[in-house]
């Protein structure tokens, strides 16, 4: 079964690296399309930083984070990846997620990210398919550890 999880942050690389290509290659830097109007659009943009922005320009600081991060999720796949799909699938999408981003950082110097969406009036964040999976994957791997822990206070009460 671990092995699933391993082919299924490959395919979120995979995916990833696709549509970033697509976008690179096929859209000026800022250049938006329309998708669904005054919801989602389609918008070229590239961010040195991390997610929102934040911190740009650190490049060696997330390459170490990167790869510390990726360490620990395959230390934590190995070793809880067989007890439940629900701790491996989350590690496959943050893994996937992780080595995607890791990637542009690494070859291009900024990460590229199209997905621009708009939720009621706020504009969120433009992200990309590595960040989804991060997002999904760490919001996942959360409610799996709440779930354990009150059947754990369940358990001893």
């Amino acid at each position: 079964m671990i092995l699933f999880y391993y082919v299924l942050a490959l395919v979120i690389i995979g995916l990833d690296q696709w549509t970033k290509y697509l976008v690179d290659v096929h859209m000026e830097i800022g250049e938006s399309i329309p998708l669904i109007e005054g919801l989602a659009y389609l918008t070229s943009h590239r961010n040195q930083g991390a997610a929102f922005g934040i911190l740009q320009g650190q490049m060696w600081l997330f390459f170490i984070i990167t790869v510390g991060v990726v360490i620990a999720i395959f230390y934590y796949m190995q070793k809880y990846g067989k007890e439940s799909i629900w701790i491996g699938l989350p590690l496959g999408l943050v893994l996937g997620g992780a080595i995607g981003n890791f990637i542009d950082r690494l070859f291009r110097g900024e990460v590229i990210d199209f997905m621009d969406v708009y939720i009621f009036a706020y504009n969120f964040p433009i992200f990309n398919v590595a960040d989804s999976a991060l997002v999904v994957g760490v919001i996942a791997l959360i409610i799996k550890m709440m779930a354990d822990e009150r059947k754990e206070k369940k358990e001893q009460a």
